[in-house]
């Protein structure tokens, strides 16, 4: 093949569709096209070579690329690689993956990366003079996506507009519900929940974006509808499994929270979900419980440490109602009174031991561990605290109301722990 000058472009001019350049492609360079979103979608692939290997193959069965490759390019540091340059990358073989010989390049716009090309080497390495030629089809490839990109943006802002009426009830009845979502082309969940992501810093484009990758390309939900408010990330999401749905979530939220601190660096972040919903109107419902978690999980960030729904929460779903009655009532737990006390007077820690007890699930060996004590010398306090609060640590009722207790005191930030 002739070699790429700056007079000899094969790309120039305006392609109708991403089909007719992905085939344009792969006749310049004589070698099999793939061309994907910058969240691994299949966009477009060259129709006329059979030639092709299992990545390749199972990327268009699914109008995706599988979730083991995107991991895998991800741990060779393909990925990363690619988002940090523009030359064309080469990657190896990678037999476990079903992944042959190819070349990389992304498509970019100043620095937001749109999309990738994929040529894959079957007969032949790829040449300098091609490689020329390929970033010249990622400049052509860029100018589809960016008129792309404009109609998306268009369609997002009708999205979470629709997202915020029914976080804020305001989405109107079952039925206008689902003709908002046939008008701007969505399919209507028959089950969904609200996520929220709660970041240390406000959630800018950048944030936003490695959040939608790994939304899109994680696969363990399907996310619906997302938008952003201030710190936090909000998520109308359904579970992929009708028979299973909270396993899923409860899956996702740590999964995604590892994700973004493995790929994108990102490490203050926490996750929760409300409950799921049958009918849309109630996703208002489910978004104050996501925010009620997040609250717990804040407040009481060891308890909580694998609580990621309003379902797992427990006791700590009415810790507020119970709260407001004690406050209410007057009402004093005087066992706890009494061992407060003792620990001002002889400046010991009978409180909190009795708090770790009770978080362990009377577990001696993992209280004494977590107190960095001998078991000998916990049995020694156990005895202290029911001579003192005249307590019976056998008694499931007394040791419940202590637990509330203890988990009240905290709530309401005049805990002593």
């Amino acid at each position: 093949m002739k070699g790429a000058t700056p007079d000899h472009n094969p790309f120039k001019g305006i392609y109708g569709d991403l089909e007719s350049l992905v085939d344009c492609i792969s006749d310049v360079l004589s070698c099999p096209i793939t061309l994907e979103d910058a969240n691994h979608r299949l966009l477009a692939y060259s129709t006329h070579d059979d030639r092709t290997d299992p990545a390749r193959t199972a990327t268009i069965m699914g109008r995706r690329v599988p979730e083991k490759v995107i991991n895998s390019l991800w741990k060779n540091g393909v990925i990363p690689a690619l988002m940090a340059s523009s030359e064309p990358l080469r990657v190896e073989r990678i037999s476990n993956i079903g992944l042959d010989n190819r070349v990389a390049i992304s498509i970019r716009h100043n620095e937001q990366v749109l999309g990738y090309i994929w040529a894959l080497e079957t007969d032949q390495t790829l040449d300098d003079d091609k490689l020329v030629l390929l970033k010249q089809a990622a400049e052509a490839a860029k100018n589809l996506l960016l008129k792309r990109h404009a109609r998306k943006h268009k369609r997002e802002a009708g999205h979470q507009e629709l997202l915020w009426q029914l976080l804020t009830g305001h989405a109107g009845t079952e039925n206008e519900i689902k003709e908002k979502f046939a008008e701007l082309d969505i399919t209507f969940p028959s089950l969904a929940t609200v996520i929220v992501f709660q970041f240390a810093q406000d959630v800018d484009v950048k944030l936003e974006n490695q959040m939608s990758y790994i939304l899109k390309t994680s696969q363990g939900i399907k996310p619906v509808l997302n938008t952003t408010d201030g710190q936090q990330f909000i998520l109308l999401a359904a579970p992929h499994s009708i028979q299973s749905p909270y396993k899923d979530f409860r899956q996702f939220i740590p999964s995604c929270t590892a994700l973004m601190k493995e790929r994108f660096g990102v490490s203050s972040m926490t996750g929760a979900c409300g409950s799921i919903q049958r009918q849309l109107p109630a996703v208002e419902k489910s978004y104050k419980e996501a925010l009620f978690v997040l609250n717990m999980k804040n407040k009481f960030a060891e308890e909580t440490r694998n609580i990621y729904t309003y379902q797992d929460l427990g006791i700590f779903q009415f810790l507020d109602v119970i709260a407001e009655k004690r406050r209410r009532d007057g009402s004093v737990n005087h066992a706890l009174q009494k061992l407060y006390e003792y620990d001002q007077q002889h400046n010991s820690n009978l409180v909190k031991t009795l708090n770790v007890y009770l978080n362990k699930d009377n577990n001696l060996n993992e209280t004494a561990k977590a107190l960095h004590i001998h078991v000998n010398t916990l049995n020694y306090r156990l005895k202290r605290i029911a001579e003192i609060g005249e307590i019976n640590l056998r008694d499931p009722n007394q040791k419940m109301m202590l637990y509330i207790d203890l988990k009240i005191n905290r709530y309401n930030e005049k805990g002593h722990l």
